[in-house]
């Protein structure tokens, strides 16, 4: 499943980038996030998504303004069941490629894609 295998790597690169996994797949009524994990004064909520290039278009450009809504919406529940006094941020991690691929798959992080 090509979106389970993006969401791996993107918690991978996250891991090695010095991020602390919170939690994955949080799905509530209003929708679901990909990956919450903390790093330095942030709680951050990322959106990956998984494309094998970016030949037609750029994988941000599938974070449509009503998915940031949904995602929003999700991360204010998350926020009230774990009170936190992190700063939230909403990333996009863009991971090209294909699952068996000989090489690892181009990851693209945008930070502060998009505002909470």
């Amino acid at each position: 499943m090509k979106g389970a295998w993006g969401e791996r790597a993107a918690r991978a690169y996250l891991e090695r980038a010095g991020y602390r996994i919170e939690e994955t797949n949080f799905r509530t009524r209003f929708g679901e996030i990909d990956i919450i994990a903390a790093c330095g004064e942030y709680i951050v909520f990322v959106e990956v998504k998984t494309r094998k290039s970016d030949r037609f278009a750029a994988a941000r450009e599938f974070v449509t303004p009503a998915k940031q809504q949904r995602i929003t919406a999700t991360a204010a529940l998350w926020l009230r069941q774990h009170p936190s006094g992190l700063q939230p941020r909403f990333d996009v991690i863009e991971v090209y490629g294909e699952e068996g691929m000989s090489n690892a798959p181009r990851i693209q992080h945008l930070e502060n894609a998009f505002g909470g």
